[in-house]
């Protein structure tokens, strides 16, 4: 669920780069949920010309996703799809994260950075588009040029920054509410998991291609030019024409787009190992790069709660591989491990561990809203924040008080005010 400033960021950020009527046909989804074509025009009061448009640049920039959803009219009629556009607000969110995407790359594959910088600019291209973009930034002979497009095309594809698009218009089945049905489902975990799949996931899922071919490509541009255009036309063109003729057309034509969650992952990941830094030592930082680095491939969500399992000998590897871990011994390594409070597992004679990431974001996040409350509100109300933060649970303010040293007086004003702007959660028992 959006709340009401996510979407006024959202819509921000959607006029200052699309304009007045694309940003709202994007209000209009993210306030609404998923819309056909006629309602969007509807509560948009636009012309459906001008909702068509803003619905183009929007799926060619990756901020929104077409999908069908099967509706039973009947036995006679069967099942009829019925269009409707989702609003995918954390890719609105990402247009701010933009440099960092750049930054990353230019750590990695400085070569690279131009190619990644054209996806973000342009949303979606296809081989040809990128080596015909080169082209026109390059005074290389065409042949040189279209071989360095698909060598760094490689390179991103093979680290996963880059992707195929996903599917046009997946198509949704109507979910069918019987109780009978969802007795079969199996245990009560998964069922669990089914019912609180939201609407953006069963898209999302629907639409994305499998794994052997979403990081995968032909780079022989030469077969397929005969069936695509100009880049300027191909950038509106490519955007998926809102019926399905246009979808059929347009099969056989490879779009390309930045990957956001591989992007989201590594920022993640850089938090993590720069807050073990910082609380713990340098020791337990290399320990948890590289245990990182050993299952980034295998990450199947941004938000993964536990890194999997890995043997002690295969972390030791790992961080013999960075210069700053070769100093490190067995020993050490495995009481970084114990630092870090890793789940330790048996198999046979070979010890593994997992990380418990959620655990580490929590902490991250718990020491930059204490920071917030210490530079906006002052020392006291930091250490009161702190002791509740540490403590978990309800505290009496008379206990605050006296364990943080803030004056009875002075203690109840800044735990209400801090109340007030959202940072504690009060519960009144006198009563």
């Amino acid at each position: 669920m959006v709340t009401q400033y996510g979407i006024k960021l959202g819509v921000h950020l959607m006029t200052n780069q699309f304009g007045n009527i694309v940003a709202k046909v994007c209000e209009s989804l993210l306030r609404r949920g998923p819309l056909t074509l006629q309602l969007i025009v509807r509560f948009t009061e636009l012309t459906p010309q001008q909702v068509k448009s803003s619905l183009l640049i929007l799926i060619q920039h990756n901020c929104v996703q077409a999908f069908s959803l099967e509706q039973q009219d009947g036995l006679e009629d069967g099942p009829k799809a019925n269009t409707q556009y989702l609003a995918l607000f954390n890719n609105i969110l990402h247009r701010m994260r933009f440099s960092k995407f750049l930054k990353i790359v230019s750590s990695e594959f400085d070569e690279c950075k131009e190619l990644l910088e054209g996806l973000l600019q342009h949303g979606r291209l296809t081989l040809k588009q990128m080596v015909e973009r080169e082209r026109e930034k390059s005074s290389k002979k065409d042949g040189n040029c279209e071989d360095i497009v698909q060598e760094n095309l490689l390179k991103l594809l093979a680290a996963r920054y880059v992707e195929r698009c996903p599917i046009h218009e997946p198509v949704l089945a109507t979910p069918v509410k019987d109780e009978t049905t969802a007795k079969r489902r199996g245990a009560k975990s998964s069922k669990r998991n089914e019912e609180s799949e939201t609407i953006e996931q069963r898209v999302l899922g629907a639409a994305a291609p499998m794994d052997a071919q979403r990081f995968s490509i032909i780079t022989n541009t030469g077969s397929n030019v005969s069936r695509e255009t100009s880049v300027g036309e191909k950038r509106k063109y490519d955007a998926l024409e809102l019926d399905r003729e246009s979808a059929v057309e347009e099969e056989e034509v490879v779009l390309l787009r930045a990957n956001f969650e591989e992007f989201m992952c590594r920022l993640r990941h850089k938090a993590c190992i720069e807050n073990v830094r910082t609380r713990l030592d340098d020791g337990a930082s290399i320990v948890l790069r590289a245990m990182l680095e050993a299952v980034r491939s295998l990450e199947k969500r941004v938000k993964t709660e536990k890194s999997v399992p890995l043997s002690l000998n295969t972390i030791f590897e790992e961080v013999m591989n960075s210069e700053e871990g070769r100093g490190m011994t067995l020993d050490r390594v495995r009481a970084s491990l114990v630092q870090l409070g890793c789940s330790s597992s048996a198999r046979g004679t070979d010890e593994s561990y997992s990380i418990d990431l959620k655990k580490i974001v929590e902490l991250a996040q718990n020491d930059e809203v204490e920071s917030i409350v210490l530079k906006r509100y002052g020392r006291n109300a930091y250490k009161m924040f702190r002791l509740l933060s540490k403590t978990g649970c309800l505290v009496e303010t008379e206990k605050i008080s006296d364990t943080t040293f803030v004056e009875k007086k002075e203690a109840p004003k800044m735990l209400f005010k801090l109340w007030s702007d959202g940072y504690l959660h009060m519960e009144d028992f006198s009563s």
